[in-house]
Order: C-alpha cells, then structure tokens, then sequence
C-alpha cells in the first residue's frame, strides 16, 4: 500500500466542490468524464432488463449476445472470436485481469510518462515494478521502437500503451503501432493496448491493435465514447491461449459484471445510439478546436494538437515551475479546475497541466475568459 499513490485528481474535484458549496461557480476541465448523459436507447434498454427481472448474474465472462456483438464491431481484417472477449466492470477491471495473468513478483511493466496514474497502480498490485518512458512531443507522447528496446530488462514482461492517450490526446499511428508490436513481439515480451477512447478520434480513423496480431491484449470500455460511466462496463479481448485462465479469474474476481449495464450495452451498437454517439464526437472536436488556438493564445504551450480523447497536456513552464501550486491559484482565484501534471507521472510533471474538455462549449469559452482575465491581473 505505501506504493498506491493517490488519485490526485479527485482531490481537486473536492476542493471545488466545496468552492461550489461555499457558494462559487467553478469552471470544471479537471475530470475525464464525458458531460453527456447516458444515450436513451442504452436507457431504455436497461429499464427494459430491470422490468423483465434481469438481475441475477450472468455467465463470468458476459452476455454471450454482448460478447458477440462486441467482436462484430471489430473490422473482418482484426475480428476476435467471441470466445476471447471478457465482459467486466470497467476498463480498470479489463487491466488487472492482463497484469494478474502476465506478472510474477519482480517482473517490469514498460509504460509511457505521461500517462494514466492508476496504470502503475494495478502493476504494483500484482508485485510488478512499472518502469515510465519519458516520453515529450517529440515522440507524440509515445514511445518508440527505440526507446522500448533501450529500456527492456531482463525482468520486463510488458508495454501497455494507451492509443488515445491521457493525458495527451496523442494517438499511435497504424504503421507505428505495427512496429511497436513487432519490437515487443521480438523482444519476447507482451503488448498490452488500453483502446477506451477509440470512439473520440478526430483525424483519420484510428486502427484497434488487434490488426496487428492475436498474440495482443487489447482493453476497452462503454465509459468514454459510450457514456455510461457509471455502469462500470469494459471489455479485455485477450490471446486465444488465455480464455481459460480469464474465465478463472472473472469467476473469482467478480463473479461477473453488473446485469443490468450488460443488458443496457446491448444497445450501444444500435444505430440510433450510434447516430447520436457520433454526434458527440463532433461537438468535442468543435471543443478542441476551440480550446487548444485559445489557450495558446494565453501562453499555454500545447506542442502537438490532440488527435483524440478530450484532454490536453499542456506545457505551463512560461507561467510556473510548480503546476500544482499554479492549479491551486486558479482554482481558487479564478474558479478554473485543472489536475496538475503530478497525477500522470514523474517526467515534467511540475511544468504541466491537464485540460478536461468534457465541458459545454459555454463553459470552456467561460473558463478561458476567466484565464485571460487571472493572467492579465498576475502581470
């Protein structure tokens, strides 16, 4: 437990929640969740299952319906058999399934710096020791061929990346994540792949790992793109030769995940939820493009543009050297939210914050202004 950091983030979220009960009106781009309710299809689905007394549990490792529908929406060229998708509660729980299959005590886990906190988290979990690349815009806050095979140990058992990523945005490139695979592939060790913010990609449309062999573990989820966050719903498509050893463990650690959101994600894939999903997907593209120009703007240096999720990572070493104390002032002075870089690892974390634009554009424009107008006072 002394290596389980916190979650810093939600001490930000605390904080400004009681700014809010005090009375103020706080501009929240701190937390990763998308602001859209869940679709009404995905709704109606689950108070349908509800009404018809869907509550029991169902088989470990999901509805054999979801499990196949999940597959199908994987093109001809990257399809899992059914059989290699795990249903599970959230992405986090598709993860600690891969480390608890691949890591014996002692054995390292290759990840980005930045990234995602509760990463290295669950690799300690199962005893593993998480080694962060130090990764800039240089490499698109990515690792590359080289670096991974600089850092690969006698002890490394793994890269986990995230395409798209958080903090970043960034996405991985088809040709890149075949090298990628093929350099991991070599070196004998295992890639595992987190996709939860495949739907929210900008750009040309992003390629699944799975096209690049079916020795790979891919991890994705219903939270992101789908909006269903609280129904705590992901799934683990993992290499043929594990499903036996994923049943085992789904079995034993939870039994299986929740009823009714499996019932609901039924109808994610339907083409009234799709239409609207889609929607989504352009109004936090017209967001990025509104807050990355302004906010440069501002001085905040944003070296690459995000080419998917709803995050930025922004460069503020022209402000501050301490992004935490500087995350602080705004929150408290000028009623911005941001999660500092200390959340997403060790590299530069001090001359970095986070941007959540999971906001209404009213919102973001609302939280520039009052950036512009902190900034104009400080000088």
């Amino acid at each position: 437990m002394a290596m389980i950091q916190p979650f810093h983030v939600m001490e930000v979220l605390a904080k400004a929640k009681a700014l809010e009960q005090a009375g103020h009106d706080i501009v929240h781009l701190e937390i990763g969740e998308p602001d859209f309710p869940t679709p009404e299809p995905i709704v109606a689905r689950a108070q349908a299952a509800l009404a018809a007394g869907e509550t029991r549990y169902t088989p470990a490792q999901g509805l054999p319906e979801l499990r196949a529908l999940i597959a199908e929406q994987y093109p001809p060229a990257a399809r899992p058999a059914p059989a290699r998708v795990a249903v599970v509660p959230g992405s986090s729980a598709a993860l600690l399934v891969a480390f608890a299959l691949l890591l014996d005590p002692g054995d390292e886990v290759l990840l980005a710096d930045p990234g995602y906190p509760c990463n290295a988290n669950f690799i300690h979990l199962f005893g593993g020791v998480p080694v962060g690349l130090r990764c800039g815009p240089e490499t698109g806050y990515q690792p590359t061929p080289a670096m991974i095979r600089q850092h690969w140990g006698e002890r490394t058992r793994a890269l986990l990346l995230g395409s798209p990523a958080n903090p970043s945005g960034s996405v991985i490139a088809p040709e890149a994540m075949t090298a990628i695979a093929a350099e991991v592939r070599a070196l004998g060790g295992t890639l595992v792949v987190d996709e939860i913010y495949h739907g929210l990609v900008y750009a040309a449309p992003v390629r699944s790992a799975l096209h690049d062999g079916d020795d790979i573990f891919v991890v994705n989820s219903f939270s992101k793109y789908y909006g269903m966050t609280g129904w705590r719903l992901g799934w683990l498509v993992a290499p043929s030769a594990y499903e036996d050893a994923v049943a085992r463990l789904c079995q034993n650690l939870f039994i299986s995940a929740p009823t009714v959101a499996q019932h609901a994600a039924l109808a994610a894939f339907e083409p009234a939820t799709l239409t609207e999903l889609e929607r989504r997907r352009e109004a936090f593209r017209a967001r990025r493009d509104f807050l990355v120009p302004a906010l440069r703007q501002l001085g905040f240096d944003i070296p690459i543009l995000p080419g998917g999720a709803f995050y930025l990572y922004a460069d503020v070493s022209r402000l501050t050297d301490d992004s935490q104390r500087l995350a602080a002032e705004l929150l408290a002075e000028a009623g911005v939210a941001l999660t500092p870089g200390r959340d997403f690892g060790a590299y530069r974390q001090a001359e970095h914050l986070r941007f959540s634009y999971a906001a209404p554009l009213a919102r973001l424009e609302e939280g520039v202004d009052r950036l512009r107008r902190w900034l104009e006072r400080r000088v």
